[in-house]
């Protein structure tokens, strides 16, 4: 698994000590497990992307594992969430602008199994 962190250089200037001792206590934490792993964070806004949460609440026929099924079909969605309550679930979508957004929350609302959703950009 390849790994992305900050640069020892600038936690070395963060914390004000040398690289030497800054490698070797990561080298450390990650040895004893308290670093078990690291991760790119992108930004969507940077890489030309948009990055949306759609609620979704399914007719009363629906359950989550149709609606799970569903959405593994549809490329944009980058993960799918139950949740208890009101919205029946949520997912997470990466789209390259707002009406490729669109285009994908209006084609789920055509499967008849979403009866309303709710998008956060």
């Amino acid at each position: 698994m390849p790994s992305f962190r900050t640069p020892v250089s600038e936690i070395t200037r963060l914390v004000q000590l040398s690289p030497a001792p800054v490698a070797r206590r990561i080298g450390r934490l990650e040895r004893v497990g308290v670093i078990r792993a690291s991760t790119a964070i992108v930004d969507y806004g940077t890489s030309g992307q948009l990055e949306a949460f759609t609620e979704i609440r399914l007719t009363g026929g629906t359950d989550t594992e149709e609606l799970s099924e569903l959405v593994r079909e549809v490329p944009e969605v980058q993960q799918f969430f139950t949740i208890a309550g009101d919205p029946d679930a949520m997912v997470e979508l990466v789209v390259s602008d707002v009406d490729h957004l669109q285009r994908v929350v209006n084609a789920l609302r055509r499967t008849g199994k979403i009866t309303g959703t709710k998008t956060l950009i």
